[in-house]
């Protein structure tokens, strides 16, 4: 990885996505939107909201906070984006170069289903706390 950032792309190449700074971490969410949209847990990192996106994604308005960005030619999945202040989570797949980051934290664990599970040991946290975990951290970022 570069001190520039990483550059990430979908699957045709149409688009490309660079990150200001590489993650120490990822992690999954279970949540059923994320399990619909992906077919299974979202594995993505926070790239913070420092993101240049060259090309032109497809947006879909997923819920009142966030929206879901893809690819109109490939269909890959590019980004979850907090509508509030365009906080980006990306999935790891779009990155190759992010092989070794750690495995560290699983949310919406109270919405994962049986037939899946991951060997990790990780910090797992509820739907409640996830959303009370990103309302303290809105209003650390207020401060």
């Amino acid at each position: 990885m570069s001190s520039k950032g990483i550059t990430g792309q979908c699957l045709c190449g149409d688009i490309k996505l660079v990150v200001a700074t590489p993650p120490d971490h990822f992690e999954a969410c279970h949540c059923d939107m994320c399990r619909r949209w992906g077919g299974g847990a979202f594995l993505a990192f926070d790239g913070g909201c420092d993101v240049v996106v060259t090309g032109t994604p497809s947006v879909y308005d997923s819920s009142e906070w966030a929206e879901r960005g893809f690819c109109g030619s490939c269909g890959s999945h590019l980004f979850y984006r907090i509508k509030q202040n365009q906080q980006y989570m990306l999935p790891m797949g779009l990155f190759p170069e992010l092989k070794q980051t750690p495995f560290t934290q699983e949310i919406f664990i109270d919405e994962k289903p049986s037939y899946y599970g991951f060997a990790n040991e990780t910090k797992k946290m509820t739907g409640e706390e996830a959303f009370a975990a990103f309302a303290a951290q809105g209003r650390e970022n207020e401060e």
